[in-house]
């Protein structure tokens, strides 16, 4: 009776570890992996001491299940407007308007959703002698349409962790190489348009960037992101240029300014 027993507990043993494997598989061949682009224009205006403000213009493309082109598809287009104000030298503090116009996300299902979002947003700096770390936290509103045409609004809070390394100097100015390694974590309410999951996706970025002058930099980026989703897991491989002027149009100005005095100042 007790080998009977035995080989009953040994047979729902082997079960269990061939369904575990069975179930492993099937996630693993459910999962979906997208190459993608992603560019962007940031153009940040100083006010004063505490205040500035920012405007991003941004586009993405992806590959396909069918085609591993990352410029397949221009899946997104943004436009994002941004208040910040500097509470202290160790916290940042902001909040952004922005449109997306999304195309043909892979993570909505391949349908076009466009989206009004509201967020508010801290950062919190650990600057140290040769390095900078940092915290971010932001609380986002989505008011995003649906595969049914109806608006849904989607909230989500996103924690990030980031390491800032000049390669070439202590601090960043003029002609400085530096590298840059942060992951974030994307926590949402269930919705039919972005899922049920209350884990969003997980992002991990490595970058590199160079300072041309102290008001434009540009920065590469390799970006992973991986997001579980109810109809088959999906893993994002991402190529990104990030490109950013301050105070652009001042600085114009000035040169156009001082241009004009030269020549008057020229002038017999």
């Amino acid at each position: 009776m007790s080998s009977k027993l035995a080989q009953n507990r040994s047979f729902k043993k082997s079960y269990r570890i061939i369904a575990l494997f069975f179930i492993v598989g099937v996630s693993y061949a459910q999962t979906k992996t997208y190459g993608q682009f992603w560019n962007e224009i940031q153009l940040n205006q100083t006010i004063n001491s505490k205040w500035s403000t920012e405007l991003d213009l941004a586009s993405s493309y992806s590959s396909t299940e069918s085609s591993s082109n990352i410029f397949q598809n221009n899946i997104q287009k943004s436009f994002r407007g941004w208040g910040h104000y500097y509470l202290s030298p160790r916290w940042k503090l902001s909040a952004f308007l922005a449109y997306y116009n999304n195309k043909d996300v892979p993570e909505i299902g391949q349908y076009k959703s466009p989206e009004w979002r509201f967020a508010l947003q801290g950062i919190y700096y650990f600057h140290k002698t040769g390095y900078t770390l940092s915290t971010r936290m932001r609380i986002e509103l989505r008011h995003m349409k649906n595969g049914d045409d109806d608006f849904e609004n989607v909230l989500r809070y996103r924690q990030q962790i980031k390491y800032l390394q000049p390669i070439n100097s202590k601090v960043l100015r003029e002609g400085v190489v530096y590298a840059i390694a942060s992951d974030e974590i994307y926590l949402k309410s269930g919705t039919k348009v972005t899922g049920q999951s209350f884990f969003d996706r997980n992002k991990f970025n490595l970058e590199g960037g160079y300072l041309f002058t102290d008001d434009i930099q540009l920065e590469l980026t390799y970006g992973n992101e991986y997001l579980p989703r109810n109809g088959g897991n999906q893993i994002t491989n991402a190529a990104a240029l990030t490109l950013t002027f301050n105070n652009l149009f001042r600085n114009i100005n000035k040169k156009l300014l001082n241009k004009n005095d030269s020549t008057t100042n020229e002038e017999p």
